[in-house]
This record gives C-alpha cells, sequence and structure tokens, in this order.
C-alpha cells in the first residue's frame, strides 16, 4: 500500500493554477454578494447588519476545496469558460453551503471556537450577555445561528440560481445542489443521532462520515461544476467515481486533526472531537482494538470535558490501539483509488493535473 503522505501529483505534468487567486476572487464574489444582502436587508437596521458581519465572518476563511473542485469539474467537461465571473459565482455559492452547515454543526456540538474565533453561537451569546439583555444568552446565540445557518443555506441557493450562467446550464447544476443540501443535512442528522446512541461500530461510523462530509465536500461539488458544463452521465460517473473515496480520505484527515491537530494551527481545542463524543472511523478502530480496560475508558470519556491530560491519554490509547496508523492506511488506499479513476477519466488533461493537485491538498493538510 503506498504511503499517503506522498506527493500525489509526482507522475502528472506541472500545471499554472495559482489557487491563492482562486481562493481571493471567491472572497470578493462572497463579499460582493454579501453587500448586496447588506443593502436589501439595510431597512432592518442594526440586528441586520450583525447578522450580515457574522455570516462574513463565517465565509471569510477556509482552503475553498468545495469551489475549487466545483469549478475544475467544469474545466474538467468544457476547458473554456465564456463567464468565468459566473463560473466563479456558482462556484463560490457552495461556500455559502459549507459556512451553513459549520455553523449548526457547531450548536449542535457545542464547540466554543470556529478557525480560532469564537463559534456563531457562541458570538452572539457574548453579545447578549455583554449588553445585559433580558433573557438566557445561551437561547439567544443558539436562536441566532440556527437562523444564520438557514439564510446561508437559502443564500446558497440563490447564488447558485442567479450566478449569470445560461437558465439550462444552471439547472442542471441546480438539480445536483438539491441532492447535496439534502444529503448534507440529513448526515448532520445522522451523526447526531449516533453520538446521541454512544455507539457506532466501523460501517455506521463510514455511513456518517460519507454523507455528512464526503459527498458535499468534493464528489457533489464536482458534479456540479460537470453539470454546469454539460457533462454526459458517464463523465459524471467518473467524477463521483473519483471525487467519492477522495472525499472519505478528506475527512479522514480532519477526523485525525480533530484528535491530534495542534490547536494553534487547526483553531480549534486539543482533542475537540474527544470533548464532543465524535462517534468517528477514529474511534471505532480504537475501541475495537484497544485493550478492553482501555477501550472502556475511551468509550466512557467521549463526549465528557476533558483536562489537558486526559487529552493526552485518550490520544496515547488510540496511538497504542493502531487506529490513528489504520486511518493513515486507508487515507492513502482511498486515494490511490480516487487517482486511479482520474487518469482514466474522460476528461481535459489540463484540468486533470489541477484535479491531482486539489487531491494532494486536500489529503494531506494540517488543518
Amino acid at each position: 500500500m503506498s504511503d499517503p503522505r506522498r506527493d500525489l501529483t509526482s507522475d502528472t505534468a506541472p500545471v499554472d493554477w495559482d489557487s491563492d487567486a482562486f481562493r481571493a476572487r471567491v472572497r470578493t464574489v462572497l463579499d460582493d454578494f454579501l453587500d448586496e444582502q447588506s443593502v436589501r436587508l439595510d431597512a432592518l437596521g442594526g440586528d441586520a447588519a450583525r447578522l450580515v458581519a457574522e455570516a462574513r465572518t463565517c465565509v471569510g476563511g477556509g482552503k475553498r476545496f468545495r469551489a475549487a473542485f466545483c469549478y475544475w469539474g467544469y474545466r474538467a467537461i468544457q476547458p473554456e469558460v465564456a463567464d468565468e465571473a459566473a463560473l466563479v459565482r456558482a462556484c463560490a455559492a457552495l461556500e455559502l453551503l459549507h459556512a451553513s452547515a459549520l455553523v449548526h454543526d457547531d450548536l449542535m456540538d457545542s464547540s466554543d471556537t470556529r478557525r480560532g474565533r469564537p463559534a456563531t453561537h457562541r458570538a452572539f451569546e457574548g453579545e447578549h450577555r455583554g449588553a445585559g439583555w433580558t433573557g438566557d444568552p445561551k437561547q439567544y446565540g443558539a436562536a441566532a445561528a440556527i437562523l444564520l445557518g438557514d439564510l446561508l443555506l437559502g443564500w446558497a441557493g440563490d447564488m447558485l440560481r442567479h450566478c449569470g450562467l445560461p437558465r439550462a446550464q444552471v439547472d442542471a447544476g441546480l438539480s445536483v445542489f438539491e441532492l447535496c443540501r439534502t444529503e448534507v443535512i440529513a448526515g448532520q442528522f445522522l451523526d447526531v443521532s449516533v453520538q446521541a446512541r454512544a455507539h457506532a461500530d466501523l460501517d455506521t461510523a463510514m455511513t456518517v462520515l460519507r454523507y455528512k462530509s464526503a459527498k458535499y465536500s468534493i464528489e457533489r461539488p464536482l458534479e456540479i461544476g460537470a453539470a454546469l458544463a454539460g457533462a454526459t452521465r458517464e463523465q459524471s460517473s467518473q467524477l463521483s467515481s473519483f471525487g467519492l473515496p477522495l472525499g472519505e480520505a478528506f475527512q479522514l484527515r480532519d477526523d485525525l486533526l480533530g484528535v491530534f491537530g495542534d490547536p494553534a494551527v487547526t483553531g480549534k481545542p486539543a482533542g475537540d472531537d474527544l470533548v464532543e463524543g465524535k462517534r468517528t472511523v477514529l474511534v471505532a478502530l480504537a475501541l475495537a482494538a484497544a485493550a478492553p480496560a482501555e477501550a472502556t475508558r475511551l468509550d466512557s470519556s467521549l463526549g465528557s470535558p476533558l483536562e489537558d491530560v486526559a487529552v493526552v491519554d485518550l490520544r496515547r490509547i488510540i496511538r497504542e490501539s493502531g487506529a490513528d496508523a489504520q486511518v493513515e492506511q486507508l487515507i492513502g488506499s482511498l486515494a490511490d483509488t480516487a487517482l486511479a479513476v482520474l487518469a482514466r477519466a474522460d476528461i481535459d488533461e489540463h484540468a486533470r493535473g489541477v484535479l491531482a493537485q486539489l487531491a494532494s491538498a486536500a489529503t494531506q493538510r494540517v488543518v
């Protein structure tokens, strides 16, 4: 089995895609869109302005993987772009979908931070408490986060629908977007239900991973871009077969970072997934392989407030079980599967090289 940390682009020709420039373009498009929403909501006064300001913060960071995979899903089918601005707007819509999922996810997980700043519900809770308003600050923060997440989700559909591409192309993309939206919401419910039951075997953990993250992170963005470009059913199927295992590898990397990541880099507390009680593939493998007493300690500690020393001990249990090494191997295997599909897909050669670069970035990241 290959090393998952190897350079996934080593067998491809160099490409001239500037990822930093693309992220800057996406940020500009999102800022412009939120400027438009601010004007539309101006009559509602300062409270609406606070909502838009928090939305701007929510979409202000990240790697823009979803937008990038959408963009290169389009270019894989149609190398020449007639309306670059319209295409970037369409791709940026997926970042609004992502921001919506993160706002709701942080609330459901009672997360305190996101990318080194207060999570949305905590930010609004803090405003309530600081202003000395009546009622429960936590309830206010939760209500604000639900509403902002809903607003971001609605805006995602609006942005794609009115991106400026021809109507027939947009309709094709929207049909995949609607499926993606349904899957990610249902996947979130699977996640909270698994946490509530405090049990998940490997198959269940993989199902949650697939529907909560893998599909909407890579597979569906690729398909949306391809649909916007007029892909054939076969081309769409090939990109899906590339995107799903890659999306699973992407989320498995996220699971490792959720336990072993550096808080200074990830912007989340140490061992955050352990504190939140995430029943991930990593945890399922550790519970199956650890000595009975240690598996019991890990299982009973999930979802509890943990001191740093307890996080260190649970990390030790996971490492000694070999679960982290198994996940690394699985990331490598899934990445290889994805790249094998990519190599034979009926797509543009330049796009193939960029997609290989994106695969490397998605699976080797440290944040």
